[in-house]
């Protein structure tokens, strides 16, 4: 009786030593932060405001046959080493023309002699490919593998960057993978634009004026690129917005000295939506006045309280009702 308590005491003993010293593929341990044979490694690409991440680590070739062998065709293989290669999106892409949300994901791919599929799992968290589960499948999708130069560490490449797109590339041996990423940046863009616009910038004008010129600059939301000009005009020179029923919200007294004469001329104008409008009021006679009948003339106007106002037939706004 005695014996059998020994043998099942260091039975015991015996399998909690082993899994406490849990190794690797190469017989490296986990518990201590030593360095590994296969090295940590992390790309990162930014495609408009979308920043996509490759978390991986990097197995050495070390001249042992990699494809059909090493790493058997026809097996969802890890994409890397140790733990699971993880891709991360910011914002919600297409891969290959399909549709993946935003998210962290399991990357694995099963390699094929002329054709590969690209794995995005929801589960990214597990040991390589040991526990993978295709139900777990976020997206699916099959590339051409593509002849590349001798890689002996596993590497990935952002290739090809557009405004609006990036190919992801893992190249190792002589094989390179290659699967297109893309943006909807505009839309993107535009949705931060309104979110951001609801903290704290919306009471400074260059937050405004960055929207619109962003707007401009792209030819899209042009109807929202002129409001968020007058917005801008209104904050950067200490106005309220004024209400569209009542067509005003504030009047000013614009002092003027003529060229050929030393009268002070006032004529009150009207302030609605960033538009200054004459308002009746009388004029003496001058050949210098500030506004004609066809509209403003471009020049600063000195407002009473000693504010220097800009034009408001400014440049960004007449580009934007130019590009409308």
């Amino acid at each position: 009786m005695h014996r059998v308590r020994l043998l099942v005491l260091l039975s015991g003993v015996l399998l909690v030593a082993s899994l406490s010293h849990a190794q690797t593929a190469t017989g490296e341990t986990l518990m201590l932060d030593l360095p590994r044979q296969s090295q940590h490694a992390l790309v990162m690409q930014r495609i408009g405001i979308t920043d996509i991440t490759v978390n991986y680590h990097r197995p050495l070739a070390d001249g042992r046959q990699i494809w059909g062998k090493l790493v058997p065709y026809g097996q969802v293989w890890r994409a890397g080493a140790n733990e699971n290669t993880t891709i991360t999106f910011s914002d919600p892409v297409t891969i290959e023309g399909q549709a993946l949300d935003k998210g962290t994901y399991g990357l694995h791919m099963i390699p094929g002699e002329n054709q590969w599929t690209v794995i995005f799992s929801k589960n990214s968290t597990s040991w390589g490919s040991f526990t993978y589960k295709q139900e777990e499948d976020a997206l699916r999708v099959n590339v051409k593998p593509q002849a590349a130069e001798l890689h002996d560490a596993l590497a990935y490449d952002f290739d090809d960057v557009k405004p609006d797109s990036a190919v992801v590339t893992m190249r190792w041996d002589k094989v390179a993978v290659p699967f297109k990423v893309e943006v909807k940046v505009n839309d993107i863009v535009t949705a931060s634009i309104h979110r951001q616009m609801h903290g704290l910038n919306q009471y400074y004008w260059e937050g405004w004026d960055d929207a619109a010129g962003y707007f401009l600059a792209n030819k899209i939301n042009l109807d929202e690129a002129l409001k968020d000009e007058d917005s801008r005009f209104r904050r950067k020179n200490g106005l309220t917005t004024c209400s569209a029923n009542r067509g005003f919200s504030r009047r000013w007294a614009v002092r003027t000295t003529p060229r050929r004469s030393k009268t002070r001329c006032w004529r009150r104008l009207t302030l609605c939506n960033s538009i200054l409008m004459p308002v009746n009021c009388r004029w003496r006679r001058s050949k210098t006045r500030l506004w004609r009948s066809t509209g403003p003339v471009r020049r600063s106007f000195r407002m009473t309280g000693h504010r220097t106002w800009d034009w408001l037939g400014s440049t960004a706004r007449r580009e934007i009702l130019t590009a409308q």
